[in-house]
């Protein structure tokens, strides 16, 4: 099951035109579908697309409406999309990204959170020391799950590591984390509960009163959202504006030959400038001290 990953930038960072594709050996493919899961056949590693890096504001995601689903950042309003720092916090706490082949199913209930999927392949909190970059595909193992409750709907992030940093063999389990990373689980918590407050909206809820579940729990929804995105990709449910083409995966409807969709070539342009403000703090009432 190895592969050769790389990346394929296109457009100034920080602009609307940028976007990374994901190659893997050597051909470009969908960040979304082509990607394996799973890194091994015992299937207790995983491949992680880092999407933003740690310490960073750009609100980089997996374009789930272009083909071959290329990185890119979210747009508001017309405007290109930064999470705000909220002390004591700068820009994500994590190297963030996604599982490829899963995805949140919209048309289904959960029937824990009682409330339906986001539409999204699951979300990923990598908390090893190496800070990754955008398109990164990295190893990781699963520790445990947060289920955030967004705007009505189900939107899981998923707790793992590298299992090449240091110490990775030490966690195995979510109480590993708090032992040998005390209160990370906390601010990630309190991250997501208050980051969208400077841009005028409520606090994020959680189910389960904010607790990370284990490994296992966290494995099982891992499973079913595989199972969801292999319902999507076989044409067996609604796509919710999903565009599933790619190159590799068998019995799929929009399955294309590899070179068949045009990625123009490469290009390593410096980062455009940001608006000084996005490196503001903001104070938030109620946020732990």
């Amino acid at each position: 099951m190895a592969h050769s990953f790389g990346v394929r930038k296109i457009g100034a960072p920080n602009t609307l035109e940028h976007r990374v594709y994901v190659e893997m050996n050597g051909q470009p493919v969908s960040a979304f579908h082509d990607v394996p899961l799973y890194a091994n056949e015992e299937k207790t590693i995983l491949n992680m697309i880092v999407e933003i890096p740690r310490w960073t504001n750009a609100k980089l995601e997996i374009s789930k409406d272009e083909e071959l689903n290329p990185i890119k950042q979210d747009i508001k309003k017309g405007k290109l999309r930064f999470v705000r720092n909220c002390f004591p916090h700068k820009g994500y706490l994590w190297n963030y990204g996604a599982f490829p082949q899963t995805w949140e199913d919209p048309n289904i209930v959960h029937p824990e959170t009682k409330a339906k999927g986001d539409n999204d392949p699951l979300d990923v909190c990598e908390i090893g020391e190496l800070v990754g970059y955008t398109g990164q595909i990295k190893q990781v193992k699963v520790l445990g799950v947060m289920a955030l409750l967004d705007e009505g709907e189900t939107d899981w992030k998923v707790i793992v590591i590298d299992v090449n940093d240091p110490i990775a063999s030490k966690l195995k389990d979510v109480e590993d984390v708090e032992r040998h990373l005390p209160g990370l689980l906390r601010a990630t918590n309190e991250w997501f509960r208050i980051y969208k407050i400077p841009d005028g909206k409520p606090e994020n809820q959680f189910a389960f009163s904010g607790e990370c579940k284990n490994r296992k729990y966290a494995e099982d929804v891992i499973r079913e959202c595989a199972e969801a995105w292999e319902r999507l990709v076989n044409g067996k449910t609604q796509a919710g504006g999903v565009t599933i083409k790619n190159v590799s995966v068998p019995h799929s409807v929009e399955r294309v030959s590899p070179g068949s969709v045009r990625v123009p070539q490469g290009s390593n342009e410096p980062p455009a400038p940001i608006e000084p403000q996005i490196d503001k703090w903001f104070f938030i009432s109620g946020a732990a001290a």
